[in-house]
């Protein structure tokens, strides 16, 4: 994987125990974002310990430990 062009922040860290049903994704610029787990029914359908597992890719990237689809962090901003 590479950075995306144009694309200037990235993720630092993703946290899905602080707020229930809800993802929180903080960004390299300082930006938090929360968002509901049903946009990524992917994501909500994995059992807590298995969120915890995620791994970021080159800073603008995500994915969790045995799952084959990759999200970004233009997925974060568009929604």
């Amino acid at each position: 994987m590479c950075k995306m062009k144009g694309i200037n922040v990235g993720i630092k860290k993703l946290d899905f125990t602080e707020h229930r049903g809800k993802m929180a994704a903080y960004l390299t610029d300082g930006r938090e974002i929360i968002l509901p787990l049903s946009f990524f029914p992917d994501i909500k359908n994995l059992p807590l310990k298995k969120r915890l597992q995620w791994m970021i890719l080159d800073d603008q990237f995500f994915t969790f430990e045995g799952m084959s689809k990759v999200y970004s962090v233009v997925d974060l901003l568009r929604l």
